[in-house]
């Protein structure tokens, strides 16, 4: 069964997901932005083996110590879709923008695409596409956790932001009813910031996407 914990990093609070095999306690990062120590704490004190780094996208809060964590643990970078690029050869400059620590680049071991599987141990999750905040955004979805791990893409009574380069307010919208909501609305969704939520409770009262 797949496991989760939610730890927030950076001065963004952003939602770093550990997750994990229960069976073979093979362990991934989903979105390391920062405060690697407090990160690798977390795997040790679950005595998990951590083999892979997962990226839903390459915005600086997201993004900030993956290259960092992947030459140090020489751990493999899965993610995101290809059309994240430009942000990643970006992170210099993201860094100095938003005062995080010099990120260190990176090339993503294997690029993901829609209706692509990544798989820990026993456990295998599903791969959207979900273009809109950014171009090369994906959503990571375990059908036996009941869970979504959706970045930027949604949040609980908000939606991700399109104002920065390459974000498309018509594209996140089509990308959150076309590819999130057929999830079903049990499924709950870890966002990349704040409290998770279900994707039937934002379909009723979300005021961005509510009734679509």
């Amino acid at each position: 069964m797949l496991r989760y914990q939610t730890i927030p990093v950076t001065n963004f609070q952003q939602n770093c997901s550990l997750v994990w095999c229960d069976q073979t306690r093979r362990a991934a990062l989903i979105d390391p932005g920062g405060d690697i120590e407090l990160l690798l704490a977390a795997v040790k004190q679950r005595q998990l083996t951590l083999v892979e780094l997962w990226l839903t996208h390459a915005h600086i809060d997201h993004a900030g110590a993956v290259g960092e964590l992947a030459q140090q643990l020489q751990l493999p970078i899965i993610g995101p879709q290809q059309a994240d690029q430009f942000w990643i050869d970006g992170l210099p400059a993201q860094s100095k923008m938003f005062g995080f620590a010099q990120a260190m680049p990176f090339t993503p071991t294997r690029w993901l695409n829609d209706h692509d599987t990544v798989t820990l141990g026993q456990s295998t999750l599903q791969v959207r596409h979900c273009p809109g905040h950014t171009p090369g955004h994906v959503v990571f979805h375990s059908v036996e956790a009941n869970r979504a791990f959706v970045g930027d893409v949604l949040f609980a009574g908000s939606i991700g932001r399109t104002d920065l380069p390459q974000g498309d307010h018509e594209t996140l919208i089509s990308s959150i009813v076309e590819r999130l909501w057929p999830m079903g609305d049990a499924t709950v969704f870890i966002p990349g910031h704040g409290p998770e939520s279900t994707f039937g409770r934002e379909r009723k009262s979300n005021p961005y996407v509510g009734g679509t």
